[in-house]
């Protein structure tokens, strides 16, 4: 009996080393599989990511693209606006002359209109006297009429 009890003893031995075996065989084969699992995982995650640094990479570039032309189009813009500013500031100065011409000819032609031109009358003419020196206002009929054309104004365009 004892080697009966023996021989049992060594027969499960060779079965739980043949089921440690097959044991050891199914977790080194899981653990394969996980590690190959994973690899992909990490593959695709780094195709994941590589894509996307591809797709910002792309914007930045358009963005450039689109801050050049708007960079452009301000330098443009801001152009404009000094030749528009330039040529207003030219035209103010030709309305300012010109309406000073104007005041000048309507005060020409006042002092017509008033009989101390050209064409009055010499005897009603007022006469001189050292008070007229004294005070200014009284000095219109000795300055000389600016005689003005439409030929002299066109120099002026």
């Amino acid at each position: 009996m004892a080697s009966s009890s023996g021989n049992s003893s060594g027969s499960t031995q060779l079965q739980n080393s043949g089921s440690e075996g097959d044991l050891h065989h199914l977790v080194d084969q899981r653990k394969r599989k996980r590690m190959q699992s994973n690899r992909e995982s990490a593959r695709r995650s780094r195709m994941r990511k590589q894509q996307h640094l591809d797709d910002l990479t792309a914007q930045v570039a358009q963005l450039r693209k689109e801050n050049n032309q708007i960079l452009t189009s301000i330098n443009i813009t801001n152009q404009h606006y000094m030749n528009v500013e330039s040529e207003n500031s030219v035209l103010k100065a030709q309305m300012a002359e010109l309406s000073q011409r104007l005041e000048s000819l309507n005060e020409i032609l006042g002092y017509i209109d008033a009989g101390g031109g050209y064409g009055g009358d010499f005897e009603t003419a007022p006469v001189a006297d050292h008070n007229n020196f004294i005070n200014p206002w009284n000095m219109l009929y000795v300055n000389q009429p600016i005689m003005a054309t439409a030929d002299m104004l066109d120099q002026y365009y």
